[in-house]
């Protein structure tokens, strides 16, 4: 009887083994006919296509097969001597991101500009903090056109022999593994057809593939819209320096380009910003140089509070001054530069499940006021990269879940902290409330008493 069942157990082992076999025969089958690919990336992006070109790298994944699908047309980039209204700032992490897959050496060889200090004050009291030293000795972030980022990415994207882009690629349908298939189906509106192990949602905040996925979102719209612009200062200087201003509708920030240019974003009202874009190019320089330099309506209690726990500061030798700089008038907005996109936030409870995982915006937005949105992103990319590598190295498959929720995990714990400081910072200068107003000049002054607690904040801000 023993004998019997360890003969049936033998028989049965050998039949999974065979079925196993069969469906690697099938798999590769499909490979040879180009439709089941080991991962497919959804969304070709800045954060999409730079997961392509960092995955198609990665030496440990050179044997799989990577399909980066993007809906929209492949657009020829085009030098230009205008800078683009749409800018990015690249943290540390990410440029060590893009010196490690290549992309850094094409944004090098064209045009990008570095922040080395960062000046941040309210409106409404006077009170300021600095990041970076007077002495111009850090690189706090680097400043690059969206445009230059993607196509960076792309040129090094297309040098990849295991990756394949396929642009006008307009998805479908998804259909995710189940108890009963460990691949996703996906099917485009034209008709064609792919498998894939590992479906990776780049799709922005509207992701497809999250809805897919079927995981709880937490989203809302801020009410507000940032007006972005190029702007040419009335005279050249040393513009190495972001200029942050809190007003009470919304934070207005110079991002440099070139000694004699900014990039613009003002956060403010729906209403505000189809002002500002509809007002002629005098009218609104006018507007820019009021809300970055121009004097505001201020508490006079809220003044006294500040300028006596200035005072304290100064007597308990906590006080750190600094000459605040501000920036030379502006004199023009570049001609057809400016415009205006909507803010909101999201979180997606999960980032994973069987066979998925979002990157980005899919599975996080945030305010832009502190510059952080696509860097976490990129943040995202450089987790998975190693979280994928280190699971091939180790045998794994790809979809194992195990290694996926080291991705889910690490990340959530950088991305959560950091979108709820920003939310608060929202909800916190968004009011002219004068307690809450003195509340929060006091925390900047604190904030910028203490180095050791602004090297901390920097620190999350640099990965």
């Amino acid at each position: 009887m023993i004998i019997s069942k360890l003969i049936k157990i033998n028989n049965s082992s050998a039949l999974h083994r065979l079925k196993y076999k069969n469906l690697n025969f099938i798999r590769c089958f499909s490979d040879e006919a180009g439709s089941h690919f080991d991962i497919v990336i959804a969304g070709g992006g800045m954060v999409g296509t730079t997961l392509a070109c960092t995955l198609g790298k990665n030496k440990t994944l050179n044997n799989k097969k990577i399909l980066l699908l993007e809906a929209s047309v492949n657009k020829p980039w085009i030098k230009s001597d205008k800078y683009s209204n749409r800018v990015v700032s690249l943290n540390p992490g990410t440029h060590k991101l893009f010196e490690d897959n290549g992309a850094w050496a094409f944004i090098e060889q064209h045009r990008f500009h570095i922040v080395k200090r960062l000046e941040v004050s309210d409106a409404l009291s006077e009170t300021s903090i600095t990041f970076g030293k007077s002495e111009h000795t850090d690189t706090i972030s680097y400043m690059v056109e969206n445009d230059l980022v993607l196509e960076a990415a792309k040129n090094e994207a297309q040098k990849c022999n295991n990756l394949k882009i396929l642009y006008g690629a307009k998805v479908k349908n998804y259909v995710l593994p189940d108890y009963h298939s460990d691949v996703s189906n996906i099917e485009l509106e034209n008709g064609e057809k792919f498998t894939c192990d590992l479906l990776l949602g780049c799709d922005g905040y509207n992701s497809s593939v999250r809805k897919a996925m079927q995981v709880d979102y937490v989203s809302w719209n801020h009410n507000q819209m940032g007006v972005v612009a190029t702007l040419k200062f009335s005279n050249k200087f040393d513009n190495e320096i972001a200029f942050q201003r809190f007003l009470p509708t919304g934070p207005v920030a110079l991002l440099p380009l070139t000694d004699e240019l900014s990039s613009l974003v003002w956060s403010t009202t729906p209403q505000e910003a189809k002002r500002l874009l509809g007002i002629s190019e005098e009218e609104f320089v006018a507007e820019i140089n009021k809300a970055v330099c121009g004097p505001w309506k201020q508490s006079s209690t809220v003044l006294q509070a500040t300028s006596a726990f200035d005072t304290l500061l100064r007597a308990l030798n906590c006080s750190r001054d600094h000459s605040r700089k501000r920036p030379p008038k502006i004199e023009s907005v570049e001609p057809g530069s400016r415009a205006a996109f909507p803010y909101g936030f999201g979180h997606a409870s999960q980032y994973i499940r069987k066979g998925a995982a979002l990157v980005g915006d899919a599975a996080h937005r945030i305010h832009p006021l502190a510059g952080q949105g696509v860097n976490l992103g990129f943040g995202d990319v450089a987790c998975l990269n190693k979280v994928l590598g280190e699971a091939v190295y180790s045998g794994s498959t790809l979809s194992d879940l195990n290694h996926l929720k080291d991705y889910e995990s690490a990340r959530q714990k950088h991305n959560v902290p950091t979108m709820l400081a920003v939310e608060g910072l929202h909800r916190l200068y968004n009011t002219d409330f004068a307690p809450v107003v003195l509340l929060r000049g006091l925390g900047l002054q604190a904030t910028h008493a203490l180095e050791p607690l602004k090297k901390i904040i920097m620190a999350q801000g640099a990965v």
